[in-house]
C-alpha cells in the first residue's frame, strides 16, 4: 500500500507531465529563421528585440540568454542591441547529416519574470560536396549471351547534399555497346543502371571499360568517376534468383554484435559452376556499415553495435552472384526498434544563487530534460521532494523552473539540497538525478538582542579611573555586516547625571568601564540606557536597560552630633546625687555617613574618673549610673567614650563627657573646670559664681511666680511624655550596635530638644530634656553676657 507522500508525489509528477504536453503544443509556433550553410562568423542572423516585440535594452536589462541543445554555443546575442549573430561557420551535413529539413532549435530565456521564447534556425543546404562512388573500380561479369536491353545495376555515387545538389543524373563515357539510365528509388535517391545497347562477343573483346560519371544538381554541378571494367563471359543461362525480392526485419537495438539480423536465399537453376551462388552487400557505404553477409550462407550478422537514435531504418541491398558472372538482388529493410537505453538528461540552463531570504516567488534554476528514446522510453517526469519550500514548473516543451514557495528565512536553514529526479516512463524505468546547491543570502531583518532585558553592575567606591566593571553582550542572527554589532550610551533625561563623565562602553565588545572614582555618600546608583546597532542597511538596534551600584567603602568615621567636641566650651552634664542606679545621666548622639554594617555604630566606655560609676549601652549610647552615689564620689567626672563602626578596616570617633554632681537642681552650680586650667580661667570662674549667686538673690523675689510656672510646665511636660512609650528598634542588629543609617541614635525612646546656643559664634548644641521647665528669660540674657558650659538638662 502507497503512502500519502508517495501519492502526492506521484500527483504532482502527472499534473506536471500534462501541463508540459500542453505548453508543448502551445508552445508550438516559433521564430524561425533560415540561413545557408557554410555563412562566415559573425553574420547577422536576426533582430531579436524586434522580432520578439521588446524594446531596446530590454534584453540586457531582463538578462536575455541563448541555449542551445548540448549547450553548444552556436549563436551570440548582443543584448544590448538585440542583434543575434553567427558566432561560427555552421556546416549542415556535420550538424544534421542526412535531416532535411535541418532545423536547429534553441531557446530566449528572459528573466525578471521569466519569459521563454522559442526560435529556430534553418540551414539550407549549399553545393559543398561532389559525389562520391564507394569505389574507385567496379566490375561486371556479363555472359555474351546477354541480349540488347538487358539491365545491369551498378553500385551508386554518395552524395553529403541534399535536394537538388544530391546526386541527380549518371553518364557513361562513349562506347557502342551500352548506355546509362538513372533510376529513382522511392526514398528519393538515384541509381544507374547500365543497359546493354548491342550484343557482346567474347572472341571479338573480352573485356571492355567504361567511365561512370555522376553528377549533382547544384548550380554550378559537382561530378564524380568511376571505373567500370566489364569481363565478357561464356554463356550462362540463368541468373540467380532470390526466393524473397524483400526481407523485413525488425533488430533492437541493444542486440549484441554478430548477431543474427536474417538470412537470404538465392538459387541457381545452373549446374556446376554457374550454379555456385555467393552473396554480397550490394550497396556499400554508409548504409551497410552495420552488417556484414556470410558470402556462403546469405547470413547477415551486425558488425557494429546498432542506436537507434542515431538510424531507426536500414535499407540493404543484397546481390548474389554465379560462378558465371550473372547476379539477382533483393532489398532487406531492417528497422531498429528502440530500448530504453538512455537515461533522461538534465542540463541547467541558468542557476540563481544565493537567494535573498526576503525574496518573494523566485526562480532558482532554469533547466531542460531531454531523453532521446521513443514513445514512452523518451517521456520524462521530475520531481523534487516535498518537505522543501521550493516548486517545479514545467514552462515550454521541454523546459522547467525551479522557484520558490514565498520568502526564506536565512536564520532557520541557510543552505538547501535540491534534488532534482528525472525518470523516464520506459521499462525498467531509468532515473537520473541531480542536485543543486541553494544558498540562502541574508538581509538585515533581525535586531540585535540582548542576553538580558537589563543589567545590574556594581562598583565599590573609591575605584580607580578607567575601570572595568562588566560586558554586556548582543547577539545577532543575521550574518556579515549584519551581524556586526557595536554598542553606544545612550542620553539620559537626568540633566544632573554627567553620564558622559561616569562611564564609557567599548562600542565593539560591549565592555564597561568607571572613568572616576565614585563616592558612594554623593551618589548610590544610576541607571542608562545602552543600544546595541548592526551594520546592516537599514542599520536595526535594541536597548537594555544598565543599572550601575556603588558599592559602600567603610571611609567615613562616625561623626558625633552630642555633644559636640569642637564647642568653645565643654559641656557639662548634671548628675543628683539621689540618682538610683540606671539613672539616664546623657545620651551620646552619633551618626555614620556609610551604609550597612559600615554604618552600625557601637559605644564603649574607654575611660572614667571613678571606673565603676558609670556605663554605657553599647547600642544606643546612654550613659546611666551604675550603682547609688556616696558622698565619698568625687563632684566632678570626666568620661571618655570610644564610637566606632562594624565596617573594614574598622573607623572610630572619641567624645568626652564632663559629669557634675550636685545635691539638687535649685543649687547654684559650678561648671567642672577642664584639667590643667590656667589661672586666668579660674578667675573667670570665680567672677561667674558670684554673679550667679547675685543673680540668685536678686531673682528670690520672683521665685514664687517661677514656682507656678515651673508646675504649668512640668504638667504639660508629663503629659507629653505619658504620651510617648519606650520602644526598641526593631532591625536586627548586633547587641551591641545601632543602626544609623537613616535616624542616627537618636531612638523614638528618647525625645530631646536639640538647638543652637544663641550668640555664641559656636556650633554647640544643647539637649533639652523635659523634666524642668526652662528659666525665666533674664535667666537666658544672663547667660549670653556670661558663656558657661551647660548640661543636658537645659538649666541656664
Amino acid at each position: 500500500m502507497e503512502t500519502a507522500p508517495a501519492k502526492t508525489l506521484q500527483q504532482r509528477q502527472v499534473v506536471f507531465l500534462v501541463i508540459l504536453l500542453l505548453l508543448w503544443e502551445a508552445g508550438s509556433e516559433a521564430i524561425l529563421y533560415s540561413m545557408p550553410e557554410e555563412t562566415e562568423s559573425d553574420y547577422l542572423v536576426a533582430n531579436l528585440s524586434k522580432d520578439l516585440g521588446l524594446k531596446v535594452g530590454e534584453l540586457a536589462t531582463r538578462g536575455a540568454q541563448i541555449h542551445y541543445k548540448e549547450n553548444k554555443e552556436l549563436l551570440q546575442l548582443d543584448a544590448e542591441t538585440g542583434i543575434l549573430f553567427l558566432k561560427e561557420k555552421l556546416d549542415r551535413e556535420v550538424l544534421c547529416g542526412e535531416t532535411d529539413p535541418c532545423v536547429l532549435h534553441f531557446q530566449v530565456i528572459l528573466e525578471n519574470p521569466v519569459q521563454f521564447f522559442q526560435t529556430d534556425l534553418q540551414l539550407t543546404d549549399i553545393n559543398d560536396h561532389s559525389p562520391k562512388f564507394p569505389h574507385r573500380e567496379m566490375l561486371l561479369k556479363i555472359p555474351e549471351s546477354a541480349h540488347p536491353g538487358t539491365v545491369f545495376p551498378l553500385k551508386a555515387a554518395e552524395d553529403p547534399d541534399i535536394g537538388s545538389n544530391a546526386v541527380q543524373n549518371y553518364t557513361v563515357s562513349p562506347n557502342l555497346h551500352f548506355h546509362v539510365v538513372t533510376h529513382s528509388r522511392p526514398d528519393g535517391s538515384k541509381n544507374p543502371e547500365l543497359v546493354l545497347d548491342r550484343a557482346l562477343d567474347r572472341e571479338e573483346q573480352p573485356e571492355l571499360t567504361l567511365t561512370l560519371t555522376a553528377l549533382d544538381g547544384g548550380t554550378p554541378p559537382r561530378s564524380g568517376t568511376t571505373t567500370v571494367r566489364i569481363e565478357v563471359v561464356d554463356i550462362n543461362d540463368n541468373a540467380p534468383q532470390f526466393v524473397q525480392s524483400l526481407y523485413e526485419v525488425q533488430v533492437p537495438e541493444n542486440s549484441p554484435l554478430n548477431a543474427l539480423v536474417v538470412r537470404v536465399s538465392a538459387r541457381d537453376l545452373d549446374a556446376g559452376k554457374n550454379g555456385d551462388v555467393a552473396y554480397s552487400l550490394f550497396q556499400g557505404g554508409r548504409a551497410s556499415q552495420p552488417f556484414v553477409i556470410d558470402e556462403t550462407t546469405g547470413e547477415i550478422r551486425l558488425s557494429k553495435e546498432l542506436d537507434f537514435e542515431v538510424t531507426s531504418f536500414y535499407n540493404i541491398e543484397i546481390e548474389a552472384t554465379d560462378g558465371g558472372g550473372l547476379s539477382g538482388k533483393c532489398t532487406v529493410a531492417v528497422q531498429v526498434l528502440d530500448v530504453n537505453d538512455n537515461a533522461p538528461e538534465l542540463i541547467i540552463r541558468k542557476l540563481t544563487i544565493p537567494i535573498p531570504e526576503n525574496s518573494p516567488e523566485t526562480v532558482v534554476a532554469v533547466f531542460s530534460v531531454s531523453d532521446p528514446d521513443s514513445r514512452d522510453n523518451g517521456r520524462v517526469v521530475c520531481s523534487i521532494p516535498n518537505d522543501l519550500p521550493f516548486l517545479l514548473k514545467p514552462t515550454f516543451k521541454n523546459y522547467y523552473t525551479l522557484v520558490t514557495e514565498g520568502p526564506l528565512d536565512r536564520e532557520s536553514r541557510a543552505e538547501y539540497n535540491i534534488t532534482i529526479t528525472v525518470s523516464d516512463m520506459g521499462s525498467p524505468r531509468l532515473t537520473t538525478q541531480h542536485t543543486i546547491a541553494v544558498q540562502v543570502s541574508d538581509i538585515n531583518d533581525n535586531a540585535p538582542a540582548f542576553t538580558q532585558s537589563s543589567y545590574t553592575l556594581s562598583v565599590r567606591e573609591n575605584n580607580s579611573p578607567a575601570l572595568h566593571i562588566g560586558t554586556i553582550r548582543a547577539t545577532d542572527s543575521d550574518s556579515g555586516s549584519n551581524a556586526h554589532i557595536t554598542y553606544s550610551l545612550l542620553p539620559t533625561n537626568d540633566p544632573q547625571l554627567a553620564l558622559a563623565s561616569l562611564i564609557s562602553i567599548n562600542a565593539d565588545n560591549g565592555q564597561l568601564f568607571v572613568l572616576r572614582a565614585l563616592d558612594y555618600e554623593a551618589l548610590q546608583a544610576f541607571e542608562f540606557l545602552v543600544a546595541a546597532t548592526d551594520q546592516g542597511s537599514p542599520a536595526l538596534s535594541s536597548q537594555a536597560l544598565l543599572r550601575v551600584l556603588v558599592l559602600d567603602d567603610n571611609d567615613n568615621a562616625p561623626f558625633v552630633l552630642y555633644p559636640l567636641q569642637n564647642a568653645s566650651a565643654p559641656c557639662t552634664e548634671l548628675l543628683p546625687r539621689a540618682a538610683e542606679p540606671g539613672y539616664l545621666v546623657t545620651k551620646v548622639v552619633a551618626v555614620d555617613r556609610d551604609s550597612g554594617q559600615n554604618a552600625w555604630l557601637s559605644f564603649q566606655l574607654l575611660k572614667a574618673t571613678e571606673p565603676g560609676l558609670f556605663s554605657v549601652w553599647a547600642h544606643n549610647g546612654e550613659v546611666r549610673t551604675t550603682r547609688l552615689l556616696s558622698e565619698r564620689d568625687a563632684p566632678k567626672h570626666r568620661l571618655l567614650l570610644l564610637v566606632k563602626d562594624n565596617g573594614e578596616p574598622q573607623r572610630s570617633a572619641s567624645v568626652t563627657l564632663h559629669v557634675l554632681l550636685v545635691d539638687g537642681f535649685s543649687q547654684p552650680y559650678l561648671p567642672l573646670p577642664e584639667v590643667a586650667r590656667d589661672p586666668a580661667q579660674d578667675d573667670e570662674d570665680v567672677l561667674t559664681l558670684y554673679l550667679v549667686i547675685a543673680l540668685a538673690s536678686v531673682s528670690s523675689l520672683f521665685l514664687l511666680s517661677v514656682l507656678l510656672f515651673v508646675g504649668i510646665r512640668l504638667c504639660r511636660r508629663a503629659r507629653a511624655a505619658s504620651l510617648g512609650g519606650c520602644s526598641v528598634t526593631d532591625g536586627r542588629f548586633p547587641g551591641h550596635l545601632v543602626d544609623v543609617s537613616g535616624t542616627g541614635t537618636l531612638s523614638q525612646s528618647y525625645q530631646y530638644e536639640v538647638c543652637l546656643k544663641g550668640d555664641t559664634g559656636t556650633s554647640e548644641f544643647n539637649f533639652l530634656k523635659p523634666l524642668f521647665p526652662n528659666l525665666p528669660t533674664e535667666a537666658a540674657t544672663e547667660e549670653r553676657e556670661n558663656p558657661v558650659v551647660r548640661n543636658s538638662f537645659g538649666f541656664y
